[in-house]
């Protein structure tokens, strides 16, 4: 019983993937082409056999043949000139002829092995020649030279027969031998058409499976990736709405199904990305109302919250000048809270007003020299410096797109609180460092003053932070934060080096060309610094 195997369903081959696809088309062109091929080395095989037949055995079969019957001529002539005159000269044809006889069979016996017909052929030749030499030629030979054979004379009819017999045995042979060579060669002819004719069917074979493999490839493949190509593009230029459609073998398929489900997680992505801009449309919104409040509210303590607080403070001091020391003890105690109080809330109000005013007010970007300002802000708290006998020496400063507004304040801040926090009974010695660092410039305000625990080097930048007393160090505690803000308006970070410990050393960056927002301090500042 012959089992029949179904052709797949095409539901099946609906799974089938690209790989399957090409192994199925590669294995039947295998196949084809091996077939092709045998049958094409069949025909070169068959062609050569058939030509070398007909080159090595037939044609010179047909040639030694007539060369064995142009030997035994020589004989027939040799013999009978001999006969007739009893001349010796005459027996050297008859004896060459001889030899000749012997080479020539010899290779029709070898050319003709294997060819049992033309075998019997040559054996009767033989046998012809045998009778005509036996009864003829070797007789006549040994007669005595010198005189006419009266065997040639007698037998010379029966010679005749017997040589004329051996003729026709050759004529047969030769005749024969020119039938199979032109059987052969019409063979061969024939088997050069069909070689010629198999590779004609192959090359067209080939043209048909490069134009199938073709086709078969644009179909299932190239048309498929170039269809998923094109839906890609649109929703590349924007059109995040155009589906992906499924097409081509099962892989390619699974491909466009990925493909598709990311463009949906893009769409969800996009709406919630949509909804979150909506959100900070909002959240800015109230950002600018908030930053309006806040100059407000800048604008009401720069002129409505000072005019009351002068006068508190005016009227405090008459009161300490005209009542001083006429009260209790007491009581010019409170006067004293008073009078102080009122001045440290102006005080307050200022740098808090200095504080908000940074990046809003003072917003000026030009070249400027920063060894400019840093003269500019040694003048500025010459007092400072005198009083405490500082030894400030600094680097060569660069010149930078920036505030020049803002870097006074900053170069003010630094020196002052190195001046400020110097240790008892020694001179304060502050050095200003610069050093370029790529697209930034790194600054370093060194002192030999009390130096910061390393618990609050990043508290000592939080506005109204203060590490001691006012009684002790007076201030806002606003400096650092001032400081903190000023360098991150102008792309930089700032830090205290924990690395330094005879003292306090304050390390801070800056843009050398204006950034539109600050850099992450971990990127900036030296490793040490960030410990």
């Amino acid at each position: 019983m012959t089992v029949v195997e179904k052709p797949p369903h095409p539901r099946e081959l609906s799974r089938w993937t690209t790989r399957r696809w090409l192994r199925l088309g590669v294995t039947v062109a295998m196949s084809v082409l091996v077939l092709l091929g045998a049958t094409g080395a069949w025909a070169l095989g068959r062609t050569a056999s058939i030509s070398n037949n007909v080159v090595d055995v037939k044609s010179p079969a047909l040639t030694t043949s007539i060369r064995l019957e142009s030997a035994l001529l020589n004989q027939e002539t040799g013999i009978r000139g001999y006969g007739l005159t009893g001349t010796a000269d005459f027996l050297d044809p008859y004896r060459q002829g001889l030899s000749q006889q012997k080479t020539y069979t010899k290779e029709l016996s070898d050319l003709l092995r294997g060819n049992p017909a033309r075998l019997r052929d040559l054996k009767a030749v033989e046998d012809r020649i045998e009778t005509w030499q036996a009864q003829i030629a070797r007789p006549v030979a040994a007669s005595p030279a010198g005189k006419p054979s009266s065997l040639a004379t007698q037998s010379a009819d029966k010679g005749k027969t017997s040589f004329d017999a051996m003729r026709a045995a050759m004529a047969t042979q030769q005749d024969r031998l020119r039938d199979d060579r032109a059987s052969a060669r019409a063979d061969l002819s024939a088997t050069m058409r069909l070689r010629n004719w198999i590779f004609a069917t192959i090359a067209a074979l080939i043209v048909a499976l490069a134009v199938i493999v073709s086709e078969a490839l644009r179909r299932g493949i190239t048309g498929p990736l170039e269809r998923i190509g094109a839906d890609a593009r649109t929703i590349a230029e924007g059109d995040f709405g155009h589906p992906i459609t499924p097409t081509g073998p099962a892989d390619l398929r699974q491909l466009s199904d990925e493909i598709e489900s990311m463009r949906r997680r893009l769409v969800r992505a996009l709406e919630y990305s949509e909804e979150a801009r909506l959100r900070l449309d909002e959240q800015s919104a109230d950002l600018k109302r908030s930053n309006a409040e806040l100059e407000q509210f800048a604008y009401v303590a720069s002129h409505d919250l000072q005019e009351p607080l002068r006068k508190v403070s005016s009227f405090t001091q008459l009161l300490q000048r005209r009542y001083g020391g006429q009260l209790d003890e007491r009581a010019d105690q409170y006067i004293d809270f008073a009078v102080d109080g009122a001045n440290r809330m102006q005080t307050l109000i200022n740098d808090l007003l200095d504080f908000s005013r940074v990046g809003r007010v003072h917003n000026t970007h030009q070249s400027v020299d920063l060894n400019t300002v840093m003269k500019r802000t040694l003048t500025a708290i010459s007092v400072s410096i005198e009083e405490s006998g500082a030894v400030i020496t600094r680097d060569e400063l660069p010149t930078l797109i920036v505030d020049s507004t803002q870097m006074g304040m900053l170069w003010q801040n630094l020196i002052g609180n190195a001046i400020k926090f110097r240790r008892p009974g020694e001179t304060p010695v502050i050095h200003i460092s610069a050093e370029q660092d790529g697209d930034y410039w790194r600054f370093a305000v060194t002192d030999n003053g009390i130096g910061i625990a390393s618990e609050y080097a990043e508290k000592v930048f939080v506005i109204f932070q203060r590490l001691h007393t006012k009684d002790r160090y007076q201030g806002s505690g606003i400096g650092l934060a001032m400081c903190k803000k000023i360098v991150e308006f102008h792309g930089g970070t700032i830090a205290v080096d924990l690395t330094h410990t005879e003292g306090t050393r304050i390390v801070f960056t800056l843009a050398s060309r204006p950034t539109e927002e600050p850099a992450e301090p971990e990127d900036l500042l030296p490793q040490a610094v960030t410990h």
